[in-house]
């Protein structure tokens, strides 16, 4: 006996198989951390986290204090199990402002890292909040 099979089916099939074996997260159930901080003058602070499965990445920055510090740099990199960010460049945001999203796009699961720079020759420290949504 023979099956006709449709590729409707077979497209459907291979769609649930790859959502139960740990497919692409929706948005809405990303882990959100939060990290906060000082950067000095000329200098960086980096924040590692783990996505555990592909999806959509938003990191935000939300208050940036002193009043007078208009904007820092965000870069998003790949980094290792380890904790360490010496891994490449994904992203570089030189001009990223307060209460805005700095960095948007998909993610693969594995290891990465935010790091705030001084990018504009701050004259005092910059205190900062950071929110990154991941899968």
């Amino acid at each position: 006996m023979r099956f006709r099979v449709s590729a409707a089916f077979v497209l459907g099939v291979a769609g649930a198989i790859s959502i139960s074996c740990g497919g692409i997260v929706d948005p809405s159930k990303n882990t959100v951390e939060s990290f906060s901080g000082a950067i000095q003058p000329a200098g960086a602070r980096a924040h590692w986290f783990s996505a555990s499965k592909s999806g959509e990445i938003q990191v935000k920055l939300g208050a940036l204090t002193p009043a007078s510090t208009p904007y820092i740099g965000v870069q998003w990199v790949q980094g290792a199990s380890d904790q360490t960010c010496n891994g490449g460049l994904l992203l570089n945001n030189q001009f990223a402002t307060a209460n805005s999203t700095v960095v948007s796009g998909q993610i693969q699961s594995g290891a990465y890292c935010v790091i705030l720079y001084d990018s504009i020759g701050l004259a005092q420290a910059a205190s900062y909040t950071l929110t990154v949504s991941h899968p």
